[in-house]
């Protein structure tokens, strides 16, 4: 027993430690997308993805809104995702402001990727700025989604 004494006081103290450890990834059912960029979870808090921007579709609908929301509901509703916080917690409206996963796909680049939003940066949540920032050329180059009829 007394061998196993200094492994157990390393689990002990990592286990304290992590429980110190800031949250930065929790898990939830998104129960209805709102918008291309704006999910409710379970228990009714809202979560406004990070680092993109997607169409408005309230008030008014605007260009490539429908489809935006469209692709979203397709990616999230429904389903268990894993939300990754950056610096700030909550937004102005009260939001989360989380990085989305489904299954391993990163939704936020996902959707820039395929044309669905474009890069937009606040910082201080910029961790994956650079990243959304080429997917957001790429798009453009191949004129796809909302750069379908853009120069």
């Amino acid at each position: 027993m007394k061998r196993f004494l200094p492994l157990l006081l390393i689990i002990w103290i990592a286990a304290i430690l992590a429980g110190c450890a800031p949250v930065t990834e929790e898990q939830a059912l998104v129960v209805r997308v709102i918008d291309g960029d704006t999910i409710e979870i379970a228990g009714g808090a809202r979560v406004r993805y990070i680092g993109i921007d997607t169409p408005e579709v309230y008030p008014e609908m605007e260009y490539y809104g429908a489809e935006a929301w469209e692709k979203n509901s397709e990616l999230v509703e429904g389903k268990m995702v894993k939300l990754e916080k950056d610096v700030s917690d909550k937004d102005r409206y009260g939001r989360l402001l989380r990085y989305i996963y489904v299954d391993g796909v990163f939704i936020n680049a996902e959707l820039v990727r395929l044309g669905y939003a474009s890069a937009v940066a606040y910082p201080p949540d910029i961790k994956y700025k650079e990243l959304f920032n080429r997917l957001e050329e790429e798009a453009k180059e191949a004129g796809i989604g909302i750069w379908r009829y853009s120069p």
